[in-house]
């Protein structure tokens, strides 16, 4: 399924660093958007390039995104998104929305686009006696956890707390914390609030309309532009979790050990692994600072004596340099995953494994030693459980039977992106024998196309509500499901 034959192509194109990126800069050419055309009666702000607050607006986490749209909406209710696509429908632009700019964009964002940002839109409202919660676009996880364990429940949340909640819902959702015991973020939503392009602010459920429901839910931004969420909860207050590291000496061991012991534990564990080239920060353990190290990431919601014997085995393998394993708040989960909050570039490819076996490890442990441009991070993720399972209500999210997440990471840093882009290539291939050709929504990047995240079925599904829904193709700044009948 990939074609890496035209990205080893591109290491002949003028060189390009990370880091280098368009957030900020204005969009060169004549403008496309006058400021009389712009809509007036908004609780937000509708910013030019030459406006105040602009870079502020399309400033991206990942610092290598090209957003440089010809006006920017930065919305404070649904409202200013209605007003956001109408004028992309007069105008036969195309629109995106973003809220942390995580996510790898596949087009560039130009000066014929809008982009409407969700920043402002902050709310979040807790029913605990439902167990349920209600999170508007802008939100983030940290700042949705950080309410929601008030109530003594758990959200099926992301590693890193400053990615956008609505966002990562829509890609599917993958929790390190509770996925394997829930499944999928995507799973568990009640209802959708989305403005279509029809310009219309719709509620959906799957009573409502059952087959924009299944398309919302793992379709990413194809069909409308969400404006919040309304998400089920769970009674979780506390986890047995953190990261044991081992020294890079041991990887082999370490994931050998890792890929015996996962056939063992209950689904209440969730857990990965990661071949990672720390940073040399003053914000780290120095025993870390500037190693190349094994991490092993634990997540478990059994209560804590159980928890330390399931992982027992792991901790034996050999003499972890630091072991952060301990019964902790669930508020406090953000810690063992211990993901960047500052922007940074990063370079990433990603994929399914269908299983791990001696010779992945040895796959793995070469790609994380590579010596052209070695990645700053190997990481594999445990399925099953939960995740393999249909949820009462269908979504799109496809290929449940993959046993591992695969992710390939390069971050920050003045190396060739040309370089790393060819040397990701490189691992994807030689790692192929044990992927399944597909990826994750929640971690595809710009180099798997839309098709590598559905199974032909659900694409074909997708591309009929597509064609319904948005038959102009309004929402294309993505990974595009194109409208067909």
């Amino acid at each position: 399924m990939y074609d890496d034959n035209a990205r080893h192509e591109v290491q002949e194109e003028p060189s390009q660093k990370i880091g280098e990126s368009g957030w900020g800069q204005p969009p060169t050419g004549p403008p496309h958007f006058t400021r009389e055309e712009l809509p007036v009666a908004l609780q937000g702000r509708a910013l030019l390039p030459e406006d105040d607050g602009y870079p502020e607006e399309t400033r991206t986490y990942n610092l290598r995104i090209d957003v440089r749209p010809g006006v920017v909406i930065a919305a404070a209710s649904a409202r200013d998104v209605q007003a956001a696509v109408r004028l992309a429908a007069a105008k036969g632009s195309p629109i995106a929305a973003m809220a942390t700019g995580h996510a790898t964009q596949p087009v560039p964002i130009g000066p014929d686009a809008v982009l409407v940002s969700t920043r402002a839109m902050r709310d979040i409202t807790v029913d605990a006696q439902a167990r349920t919660a209600r999170i508007e676009a802008g939100v983030r996880w940290g700042e949705a956890v950080a309410e929601i364990t008030k109530y003594g429940l758990a959200p099926l949340n992301g590693a890193s707390p400053s990615v956008g909640v609505v966002g990562f819902v829509l890609a599917g959702g993958h929790s390190p914390t509770l996925g394997r015991a829930h499944g999928y973020a995507a799973d568990h939503v009640n209802s959708i609030e989305v403005v279509t392009a029809d310009g219309k602010l719709r509620t959906v459920t799957a009573v409502s309309d059952p087959e924009l429901f299944f398309g919302l839910r793992g379709g990413k931004g194809n069909f409308g532009i969400v404006t919040a969420v309304e998400i089920e909860l769970f009674p979780v207050t506390t986890l047995y979790g953190g990261s044991i590291f081992f020294p890079a000496t041991s990887a082999t061991a370490v994931l050998n050990a890792y890929r015996e012991w996962v056939k063992t534990v209950p689904e209440s564990m969730s857990s990965s692994v990661a071949l990672v080239r720390m940073p040399d920060v003053p914000i780290l353990p120095e025993p870390l600072r500037g190693k190349q190290v094994v991490s092993i990431r634990i997540s478990c919601a059994d209560p804590s004596e159980n928890a330390a014997a399931l992982v027992e085995p792991l901790r034996a393998v050999t003499t972890p340099i630091i072991d952060t394993v301990q019964e902790m708040p669930y508020a406090d989960c953000a810690s063992i995953h211990s993901d960047p909050v500052d922007p940074t570039a990063v370079i990433e490819r990603a994929g399914l494994l269908r299983v791990l076996t001696p010779e992945t490890v040895d796959a793995l442990v070469a790609v994380a030693e590579g010596t052209t441009a070695p990645p700053d991070l190997v990481e594999i993720r445990h399925l099953g459980g939960a995740f393999a399972r249909q949820p009462g209500v269908p979504n799109a999210i496809s290929y449940r039977d993959a046993a591992f997440t695969l992710f390939i990471a390069n971050i920050g840093g003045a190396i060739d992106a040309y370089a790393i882009d060819a040397a990701q290539a490189r691992a994807i291939e030689r790692l192929r024998p044990w992927c399944t050709g597909y990826t994750l929504l929640s971690f595809m990047s710009d180099a798997e196309t839309t098709e590598q995240g559905y199974t032909p079925e659900v694409y074909r599904r997708l591309a009929s509500l597509k064609q319904r829904v948005d038959p102009f193709n309004l929402f294309r700044l993505n990974h595009n499901i194109r409208p067909e009948a």
